[in-house]
C-alpha cells in the first residue's frame, strides 16, 4: 500500500512538471501522513542531515571547474588537438567532435556542459563543410553523454553518496566504458560519412602540427591527470580534488591562456551557484525520501517482486535496463539516480551485482536519456546551438543511440569493462 501511494504521488507530480525536489518532498510527506505514524519532523531532519556530507562538497566545485574550463579557452584547444589527431579520416570532422567531447568529459563532469562547450565550435564547422545539420547536432548531443561517464562525473558523485560507496572507485570504473562509447560513436561517424560522401577535414597533418596542438592543450589535458592521480596517489580526496580543479582552472584560464577575465569569472560563479542550489535541494529531500522507503521496507518489497518475477540474473538486468531507458526519457539524470538508487540497489545486490558495476549501469542508462525524446536535455542544447528542430535531430540520433545501447549491454553483462581496471589497480 505504501509503495502504491508514494509512487502514485511521484508519477502525478512529475507529470504536472513540478520540480523534482518539491516532488520528492511532497511524495515523502504525504505518504508518511497517510500510511504511517512517523513524525513529520523526520522529513526536515533527514533533508538537512542528509546534506551534512563531506563528499557532497565535490559537486559545486566540479560544476564550477567545468564552467571555468569552458570560459577559459580550454575547449577550443581541445578541439584543435582532436582535429590534428583524427580530422583527416573519412568523417573526420564528426570524429573531431566526438574526440573533443571525450577530452572535455575528462574535465567537466556534465553532459549538457560538454555539448555546449564543444558544440558551439563544431556544429557550425560541420554545417560549413556540408554535413547534414541534423546529423551535426545529433552526433554532438550523443558525444556529450560521455561527459557523465568519463571521470570526473557529477552523477557518479551523487550515486556514490546515495549508495555509500567509493567515489574514487566509481571514477576509475568509468574510464574504459567512456572510451568504448567514444570509439563506438566514431564508428557511427565513419559509416555515416561513407554513406553520405562527406569529405575529410584535411590531409594527414605533419607530426610537428600534432605536437604543436598537443603542447597548446597540455595544460588542459593535465586536469584529469591531476584529479585521478591525486586521488589514487593518496594526495587528496575526491572532494579536495574538485577544489584543486577549480584553483587550477582559474590559474590556467587567467595566467596561461589569458581568456578568463573578471566578468567571465563572475558569470561562472553565478551559474554554478544556481545549478548547485537546485541540485543540493534535490539531494537533501532525496535523503528523506530514501529514509522513508527504508522504514516502509519498500526496496525489500520491490526486490521480492522482481526476484519472484524471474530468478534469472540475465532477465532481471534486462528488465532493469529497459525500465531505466524508459525512465531516462522523462526524468533528469540526477533526479533519477537520487530516486531509483535506494530502490534498485538492494535488488541487484541480491543477484550478486557489485554496487560500483551497478553505478555504471544506471549512469549509462540514464545518459541514453540525454538523447531520448521527449526530455533529452542534450537534444535541447544541440537544438539551441544548431537552430535545428528537436524532431529533425531525433531522426538523426538513432544510429548513435543504438550504438550506446549496444555498449550498455556489453557493460551490463561483462563486468570486466567496468571493474577490470579497478581490480588491476588494486
Amino acid at each position: 500500500m505504501e509503495a502504491v501511494i508514494v509512487f502514485s504521488i511521484l508519477i502525478v507530480t512529475i507529470a504536472l512538471s513540478i520540480p523534482i525536489g518539491i516532488t520528492l518532498g511532497l511524495a515523502t510527506g504525504l505518504a508518511m501522513w497517510l500510511t504511517s505514524d512517523i513524525p513529520m519532523l523526520m522529513l526536515a531532519q533527514k533533508s538537512v542531515t542528509g546534506l551534512d556530507s563531506f563528499p557532497l562538497l565535490a559537486i559545486p566545485f566540479f560544476i564550477l571547474a567545468g564552467a571555468l574550463m569552458c570560459n577559459g579557452g580550454i575547449s577550443r584547444r581541445l578541439v584543435n588537438l582532436a582535429e590534428s589527431l583524427v580530422g583527416f579520416i573519412t568523417g573526420g570532422l564528426a570524429m573531431v567532435t566526438v574526440l573533443a567531447c571525450m577530452f572535455f568529459a575528462a574535465i567537466s563532469g556534465s553532459g549538457p556542459a560538454t555539448v555546449s562547450a564543444i558544440g558551439s565550435f563544431m556544429i557550425p564547422s560541420m554545417k560549413e563543410r556540408k554535413y547534414d545539420a541534423g546529423f551535426a547536432a545529433a552526433i554532438t548531443a550523443a558525444a556529450g553523454t560521455i561527459g557523465v561517464i568519463i571521470p570526473p562525473s557529477i552523477p557518479f558523485v551523487i550515486y556514490c553518496v546515495v549508495a555509500q560507496c567509493s567515489i574514487g572507485d566509481m571514477f576509475i570504473a568509468g574510464i574504459i566504458p567512456g572510451l568504448i562509447i567514444g570509439f563506438a560513436l566514431m564508428i557511427v561517424c565513419y559509416g555515416t560519412a561513407k554513406k553520405r560522401h562527406y569529405v575529410s577535414l584535411a590531409e594527414r597533418p605533419k607530426l610537428s602540427v600534432v605536437g604543436k596542438a598537443f603542447i597548446d592543450a597540455i595544460w588542459a589535458l593535465m586536469v584529469p591527470v591531476i584529479i585521478l592521480g591525486g586521488i589514487y596517489g593518496g594526495i587528496f580526496t575526491p572532494t579536495e580534488a574538485a577544489v584543486v580543479a577549480v584553483v587550477y582552472s582559474i590559474l590556467i584560464g587567467k595566467f596561461v591562456y589569458k581568456e578568463l577575465d573578471g566578468k567571465s569569472l563572475y558569470e561562472c560563479l553565478r551559474v554554478s551557484g544556481l545549478i548547485n542550489g537546485a541540485t543540493e535541494f534535490m539531494i537533501g529531500l532525496s535523503m528523506a525520501f530514501a529514509s522513508y522507503l527504508t522504514m516502509a521496507q519498500i526496496p525489500m518489497h520491490v526486490a521480492e517482486w522482481l526476484t519472484n518475477f524471474s530468478h534469472n540474473p540475465f532477465m532481471l538486468l534486462m528488465i532493469i535496463n529497459i525500465f531505466l531507458l524508459i525512465i531516462g526519457c522523462f526524468v533528469d539524470n540526477i533526479a533519477a539516480v537520487i530516486i531509483l538508487t535506494p530502490i534498485l540497489l538492494p535488488v541487484v545486490k541480491t543477484i550478486g551485482i557489485d554496487p560500483i558495476h551497478f553505478g555504471l549501469i544506471i549512469t549509462v542508462n540514464l545518459a541514453c536519456g540525454f538523447i531520448s525524446p521527449p526530455y533529452g536535455i542534450n537534444l535541447f542544447v544541440a537544438s539551441a546551438i544548431s537552430g535545428e528542430s528537436i524532431e529533425n535531430i531525433s531522426k538523426s540520433i538513432l544510429p548513435s543511440f543504438l550504438a550506446m545501447v549496444a555498449c550498455l549491454l556489453l557493460f551490463t553483462y561483462f563486468p570486466i569493462f567496468s571493474l577490470g581496471l579497478l581490480q588491476w589497480l588494486r
